[in-house]
């Protein structure tokens, strides 16, 4: 069996996007998605679609990169007999019967048609593209549930279903010909401005890549569920850096001596030997606003890397301060409601509630001071922001004076600092400062800043 013309093309170009998205895939994955495509063809487009998902992808969190991204190399037929314009009132019938039957080939069919007849705008070559938008608009499949009800109804297909789950079930129907109208709109652009830009602009990026300022609910939750396998790369790869340290440096005095029989080369060069220490780590964090999220995913993600270390302390800020630790320990089978334990059993905020980074790091620094060592690490996170009260920066200095090191992980970009009431320009004079806005980048950072 042949794989057809241009196939090649669009299955490398799938990977690139893919690639691009931070889905891992190798050579041999590649190669055996295009044995996948070659037995399975393209007759069966969802098939395809399972067979190549089922080779190049390592488990279902990345279905949601994966599916538009197919969606766009792969679409559905084109170039096929031409449709009669349909009007709108036989386009909503042939979808009511649609929705009714849960026939899906039929919505696929029927999103192309609707978004040829209703979703393109603009007049000319430049500005001509199509809207999911305004096809749905137009189409308003949502005003169709009850006359698809009535319809499932009459036909006995409601067995097993009371009203409420019926209707549930046919919202799910409507929503889901809704993605088809979406991603007939998106390929349509795609085809005019190029795949590979609308793949790298326009598909919903993993979790790990998502902004924590801007990550929605699901985004928070799905990252929150990733925590221990995050954590588990994490530690192996402090675990080789430690093992990597231990050898030591050379030692020249050792080895210049021991080369003394054979001759003045040096063939067993000697090395100082270490004994490497599980560092100390504290959290300092800003748990107030959108940073919150940023926060708590850290400080989740610390937990579940807690045997790195010989101790860990943990410390929530808005304008007071207050240990953490134990509320992080004891909800362990519970991440999710995290959040809610500290809002409920932790003292931080006095007389507003907004954050003022200046009280509440001089109550840190007179009140835990004890907490921070010359073997401890210590990591500030927040966005640097004190609704323009002062930043205490001699704070800052007596914190830094005592830790082995001190980093501070900020969630906003780096051209937003210093600008209205960020001090982070201040701050980053004294410690050093990491942009951190992702979780990729966030575990690229304790795996590269963490001592051994």
């Amino acid at each position: 069996m042949t794989t057809p013309a241009g196939v090649a093309e669009r299955l490398t170009s799938l990977v690139g996007a893919l690639r691009a998205h931070g889905v891992r895939i190798g050579t041999g994955e590649t190669v055996d998605a295009a044995r996948a495509a070659e037995v399975l063809g393209l007759a069966d487009r969802e098939l395809l679609r399972e067979g190549l998902a089922a080779t190049l992808l390592h488990g279902a969190g990345q279905r949601p990169v994966f599916d538009p991204v197919f969606d766009l190399y792969f679409p559905r037929g084109v170039g096929g007999p031409e449709r009669k314009a349909a009007g709108r009132d036989d386009l909503r019938d042939r979808l009511a019967a649609a929705l009714a039957a849960d026939d899906q080939a039929m919505m696929g069919l029927l999103a192309a048609e609707a978004v040829d007849g209703f979703g393109g705008y603009g007049s000319s070559p430049e500005s001509d593209g199509w809207s999911s938008y305004q096809t749905l608009e137009r189409l308003r499949p949502q005003t169709l549930l009850a006359r698809v009800r009535d319809d499932v109804r009459g036909r006995g297909g409601s067995e097993g279903f009371t009203d409420r789950l019926l209707e549930d079930e046919i919202r799910r129907r409507i929503e889901t010909f809704r993605r088809l109208v979406a991603t007939e709109a998106r390929r349509r652009v795609a085809e005019r401005r190029g795949r590979d830009e609308i793949a790298r602009r326009a598909v919903t990026p993993t979790a790990d890549r998502v902004d924590f300022l801007y990550a929605g609910k699901a985004q928070l939750a799905e990252l929150r569920r990733a925590v221990h396998p995050l954590a588990r790369k994490l530690a192996t790869r402090l675990a080789a850096r430690r093992r990597r340290a231990a050898r030591g440096t050379i030692d020249l005095r050792r080895t210049l001596r021991g080369s003394l029989s054979t001759g003045g080369v040096p063939m067993k060069p000697v090395l100082r030997r270490r004994r490497p220490v599980r560092p100390e780590l504290v959290l300092l964090c800003d748990v107030s606003g959108s940073v919150s999220g940023f926060s708590d995913f850290t400080m989740l993600l610390v937990q579940a890397l807690h045997d790195q270390f010989s101790k860990v302390r943990v410390f929530a800020f808005v304008n007071r301060v207050d240990e953490v630790t134990g509320l992080l320990r004891r909800g362990t089978a519970d991440p999710e409601g995290f959040s809610s334990r500290i809002d409920a059993e932790a003292r931080l905020t006095g007389y507003h509630g907004s954050s003022d980074y200046g009280m509440a790091l001089g109550e840190f620094a007179e009140r835990y001071g004890d907490a921070v060592g010359p073997r401890t690490t210590v990591f500030v996170l927040g966005d640097a922001r004190t609704n323009m009260s002062d930043p205490n920066l001699p704070a800052v200095r007596q914190i830094a004076g005592q830790a082995r090191r001190v980093y501070w992980l900020n969630p906003e970009p780096r051209s937003s600092w210093g600008t209205g009431d960020s001090a982070a320009p201040d701050y980053a004079e004294l410690i050093e400062m990491h942009e951190c806005r992702t979780a990729r980048q966030l575990s690229a950072l304790v795996a590269r800043l963490l001592p051994v």
